[in-house]
């Protein structure tokens, strides 16, 4: 686990690479702006120890944006100066988890490290526990949705696609909460008759009343959502996807958005896409459209969504018989059965308990009939 002291003054970082590097993994950066910049190039690390006064950027600003992009990391400050208004301000804004005063002998140094990555390594593992727990969860009402609503489960299929897609082309790595915001975006849906989800695809337009029911979905999924706890901030990620994002009240800057904020936009955004591309759009209008709906989208991430389109041409394609589908699989055609019923359409993703649907379903194709499916799905919009 690495290391990473921000000290304005390059003695004092050499000094402590000299007392710590045989122990632990050691990075260091003179400035705040630097540091930033070192943790956007090599990702996110277990610790970080930063000075208080330093030129541009002071310890407690600096640790408080780290706190926003990477609440993992545990924050500590090492500091000669004795100003409480900022010591007070670092502890609270930043979530200090210790404040050491220079000078600070390399013994105690030493076993304040360790504690901080004891500290890391507990909020992760439990971290850890949390989002497994929450998965399965998260996964069970996305199969029963699937039961229930398969239209709306096809479109959980998509949005979750184009967020993974979006995140990928940003190099935003995807938190467990839009993992699980994704796959929870369509819950809403359950309460909507598949009739009006069809009609809404088919670019027929919906009468007052069922345009009020469609959209008021989201706050009827983050309702239920609420309902479980620790995912407040998975509802709230719900609840938001039809609304219209102020990037005014938002860094100009993707990378110094807050991550829920990113987070949120990048599921505001594949909702629309779908809501575009499910009617017909070709990708250039679906585009097009997307930013008039959106004011103010950030070039940054209109390019993610152009960029992503032009990975369609890396889909890896097999062909494989009805016995050897497996969880994980994206089917890229639908699966008909003898009697004409659509069993499965394409762009879902097979996943256990759909495969055993499927397979104890007796009117489907005879096992041998080869089904088109992605291995590696990679496409955000249709070529």
């Amino acid at each position: 686990m690495r290391v990473l002291f921000v000290d304005d003054e390059p003695n004092i970082l050499d000094s402590i690479r000299r007392q710590l590097r045989k122990s632990f993994d050691i990075v260091t950066a003179t400035s705040g702006a630097e540091a930033l910049a070192l943790l956007k190039d090599t990702g996110p690390v277990a610790l970080v120890v930063s000075d208080m006064r330093m030129p541009g950027m002071n310890g407690a600003e600096l640790l408080t944006r780290i706190r926003d992009q990477y609440p993992d990391t545990v924050r500590m400050i090492l500091s000669g100066q004795a100003d409480l208004d900022s010591t007070i301000s670092a502890i609270n804004d930043g979530h200090i988890f210790r404040f050491l005063t220079k000078p600070c002998n390399e013994d105690a140094l030493r076993a304040a490290v360790r504690a901080g990555l004891d500290q890391h390594e507990l909020i992760t593992t439990r971290k850890e526990l949390l989002e497994k727990t929450l998965q399965g969860l998260v996964e069970m009402l996305t199969d029963i949705l699937g039961i229930t609503n398969p239209v709306a489960r096809r479109r959980t299929g998509r949005v979750r696609q184009y967020s993974a897609a979006i995140a990928s082309a940003l190099k935003f790595t995807m938190p467990w909460d839009l993992r699980l915001a994704t796959l929870l975006s369509q819950l809403g849906c359950i309460t909507l008759p598949v009739a009006l989800l069809d009609k809404l695809y088919a670019g027929t337009p919906l009468d007052d009343e069922e345009l009020r029911l469609y959209r008021r979905h989201p706050e009827v999924a983050a309702t239920l959502i609420r309902r479980i706890p620790q995912l407040g901030p998975v509802a709230a990620m719900v609840a938001r996807q039809q609304q219209v994002t102020d990037f005014t009240t938002l860094p100009a800057e993707i990378d110094q958005w807050p991550a829920e904020s990113t987070a949120s936009v990048i599921l505001a955004v594949a909702t629309a896409l779908d809501d575009l591309m499910a009617t017909g759009e070709q990708p250039a209008d679906a585009l097009k459209r997307l930013e008039q709906s959106m004011p103010g989208l950030p070039k940054a991430i209109v390019e993610a969504v152009r960029a992503v389109h032009m990975h369609s041409a890396y889909m890896d394609i097999c062909w494989v018989g009805l016995d050897e589908l497996r969880p994980g699989m994206v089917l890229d055609e639908d699966i008909v059965a003898d009697n004409g019923d659509t069993l499965m359409f394409r762009g879902e993703e097979i996943t256990g308990p759909l495969l055993t649907q499927l397979r104890e379903t007796t009117v489907v194709p005879s096992a041998g009939e080869p089904v088109s499916v992605s291995q590696k799905l990679r496409v955000l919009m249709p070529a």
